[in-house]
């Protein structure tokens, strides 16, 4: 289960790195570059939303569990 959150957040910074690459990097195609950047980050914003749904999933099922912290005494 660890393995999958991490490959999901590997996978969501890889893409927010490649819509900086985009925005930074590709100025003479300006229109093509913005249009590679919005899909970078629409990637991100699924990948995110697919993990956030997975968690809940996970939790639902038992395949995760709160361990929870001691608050107060």
């Amino acid at each position: 289960m660890k393995i999958v959150i991490l490959l999901a957040f590997v996978a969501i910074l890889g893409a927010l790195a490649s819509a900086g690459w985009f925005m930074m990097r590709h100025r003479r195609d300006s229109e093509r570059a913005d249009s590679r950047m919005a899909k970078a980050l629409a990637w991100r914003i699924g990948l995110s939303l697919a993990l956030f749904l997975f968690i809940l999933l996970s939790y639902k099922l038992g395949w995760i569990r709160p361990t929870g912290l001691p608050v107060g005494s």
